[in-house]
């Protein structure tokens, strides 16, 4: 009788070998519709807005401004991912330490459990306006590479995929 191992009861997306699944989210990005460029604004305008401190909204923002941008509305989404329950604290402390690099240090700094409590708004203006400088700051040097390496990457994948023989290019 053959022995079961317990990953194989395990649900398909656990079993998924971490390359594997960026692999797939790779092939998802790809199949999405519309030109290299109208994909990459919206994954820039996704990165952007996940760059901001307003947490539940961010996926709204990023939507909204990739609209705004004629951006690919998926993809904004998905670029709000980039703050995710592992990197936001990380992210909030990097883009204090950038607001307080261009405004000067603030009256008092919050402690560590208002930062792991997310009770920003007894922070007051001073934490508050270092913060969303910068957060806009650090979004707009993060999108628009992000957005550039997204476009890059698409066309020459497009490329390739048209230079193989019997393929044609899909509508851009």
């Amino acid at each position: 009788m053959a022995r079961v191992r317990r990953s194989e009861y395990a649900p398909a997306w656990r079993r998924a070998r971490p390359l594997r699944r960026l692999r797939e989210m790779r092939d998802w990005m790809r199949r999405q519709q519309g030109s290299p460029g109208y994909q990459a604004r919206g994954l820039a305008a996704g990165v952007f807005t996940g760059c901001l401190p307003f947490f539940g909204l961010q996926i709204v923002l990023g939507v909204a401004l990739a609209g705004a941008m004629r951006g690919h509305p998926l993809l904004a989404a998905a670029g709000t991912w980039i703050s995710n329950p592992f990197t936001t604290l990380p992210m909030v402390w990097l883009n204090l330490q950038l607001g307080i690099l261009v405004l000067g240090p603030t009256e008092r700094l919050p402690d560590q459990q208002q930062l792991a409590g997310l009770s920003f708004a007894e922070l007051g203006w001073s934490f508050g306006s270092r913060l969303l400088l910068g957060s806009l700051l650090m979004g707009l040097l993060t999108a628009p590479p992000s957005g550039w390496l997204c476009w890059w990457w698409l066309r020459r994948r497009r490329l390739q995929d048209s230079a193989r023989p019997g393929n044609t290019i899909r509508s851009m």
